[in-house]
């Protein structure tokens, strides 16, 4: 019995040999970047067309540019503004992981000839926000003024006058008064009832109330306005007119909400613009060219591949997708499957698509995997100091062309081939200490962030019931 065990021992530790043997010695498949990769960049100089697009929109279509919200903060260097990013994105993913497993308590949310608009992105750097932002002309006359972009919220709001209680803001906060179609909602209005937790002023003009897991908060008078992309107006949008406002949301008048909860702009404007539109983060690191969002049929590139979206009825805001696997050098890393990216019947778990979270979280028991092949593709490497973050960092001094294994993604019916800027990013270019972009989280739930995004035209099709990728979609 004794000598059997033993065989056994010998023959299992025979087979793991082996296979260790064989996965190192494949050939695995590599991507070289040369020059070296970036450094941390400074904020970009703010340059933005109020009244109408730098160049002319194609017929029903309108482009918006956007800037990252690192153009909204003065005086700092490049590292404090990476690790303001890193603080915001922690905190940013604690407020939906937190979310996601209180789940048993969550009630299910509520869930028209078309044209287009489109306009540019900036990237803001905003706790409970995100991570872009874009200029709006807001009332009648309009008034230009900064929002973040959020596809992980729903309602549109901005601060107005009279303030109780403002944050600072790089625009002057917005009077309805001086706007004559400015209208506020009734309590009565179907569309208050919408609301989560509406309330009334008076017994007549409908409240709204968002509380972000950051502590900021905004509340106000619930009402519509004109809003106005390039040289397109919007009549009628529900947005919130915030008296009482509180947050770090880096000199920002609001929050732009393009989640998939019924508030959003996206669903208010589905007559008009059919439920669809995309945007596009250049690699700010390497382009001083701006990123983009685009309302309408003209959000849905030719080449694009198309993965379903997933309805999670506990939390209907966020764009759920399924993740079948990710390779490394050309080969299925092993442990990772499908089953590790589901949410559960409660609603905890699965993947989402997130425009605010900069860094990728995936459950820890994926990206272990997912970071030990990473690991043996680049033992050529020197390895650098870790960060908090990051536990997988490279010392690069002195290369003149990096060479590491490919990263692909393999949603259902659509792959993401990862360049090698979406990752390893620059934590340090001092000592030109440079970190895989991947971070572990202890929840179920997963977020790809927008580091992983850049480059990629991400197209949302909420008629079609879809999210699609088009590589070097920023053209």
């Amino acid at each position: 019995m004794e000598n059997k065990a033993q065989n056994i021992f010998l023959f299992s530790l025979f087979f793991t040999f082996i296979s260790i043997r064989f996965i190192t010695s494949y050939p695995l498949e590599f991507q070289t970047h040369s020059p070296l990769l970036h450094s941390l960049p400074h904020p970009p100089t703010l340059s933005w067309p109020e009244s109408k697009s730098t160049e002319p929109d194609p017929e029903n279509s309108s482009t918006l540019y956007l800037h990252h919200i690192d153009a909204l903060s003065f005086n700092k260097t490049p590292q404090q503004l990476f690790n303001l990013r890193l603080q915001r994105d922690t905190a940013r993913v604690k407020t939906f992981t937190s979310l996601a497993s209180s789940l048993n308590q969550t009630r299910p949310g509520k869930s028209g000839s078309g044209s287009s608009v489109s306009s540019s992105v900036v990237s803001g750097l905003a706790l409970g926000s995100g991570e872009y932002f874009t200029r709006i002309g807001v009332g009648t006359p309009p008034r230009y003024v900064y929002m973040i972009l959020d596809t992980g919220s729903d309602i549109v709001w901005l601060q107005c006058a009279p303030c109780e209680n403002c944050y600072s803001q790089t625009d002057p906060v917005f009077d309805p008064k001086k706007s004559s179609s400015y209208a506020g909602i009734s309590c009565l209005s179907p569309l208050c009832r919408r609301l989560d937790s509406p309330g009334c002023k008076g017994k007549r003009v409908c409240q709204y109330e968002v509380s972000y897991g950051d502590g900021s908060f905004t509340v106000g008078d619930f009402s519509t306005e004109m809003l106005t992309f390039g040289r397109t107006g919007v009549p009628r949008v529900a947005i919130g007119c915030g008296h009482d406002n509180e947050g770090l949301f880096n000199g920002s008048a609001g929050l732009f909400g393009l989640g998939r909860g019924g508030l959003s702009f996206t669903i208010q404007t589905a007559y008009r613009f059919k439920q669809k539109f995309s945007y596009c983060f250049v690699d700010r690191f390497v382009s001083n060219k701006p990123s983009s969002i685009v309302f309408g049929d003209s959000a849905i590139p030719r080449t694009v591949l198309f993965t379903p979206l997933i309805k999670n009825l506990k939390l209907p805001t966020f764009y759920y997708v399924e993740l079948l696997g990710i390779s490394v050098g050309g080969l299925p890393v092993r442990g990772i499957s499908a089953s590790l990216f589901r949410f559960d019947k409660t609603g905890d778990g699965g993947v989402i698509i997130d425009s605010g979270t900069s860094v990728t979280r995936l459950t820890r028991l994926a990206y272990v995997p997912l970071r030990n092949a990473f690991r043996i593709g680049t033992r050529h490497l020197k390895q650098g100091p870790v960060d908090e973050l990051f536990d997988t960092c490279y010392d690069l001094a002195g290369i003149k062309e990096l060479k590491i294994p490919t990263v692909v993604l393999h949603f259902r019916g659509a792959d993401m081939n990862l360049p090698s800027g979406n990752l390893l990013v620059p934590v340090n270019t001092d000592k030109r200490t440079y970190c895989f972009a991947f971070a572990g989280t202890m929840s179920k739930l997963s977020i790809i962030g927008n580091i992983q995004q850049q480059g990629f035209r991400v197209t949302y099709d909420l008629a079609g019931s879809r999210v699609g990728f088009s590589p070097q979609g920023c053209v």
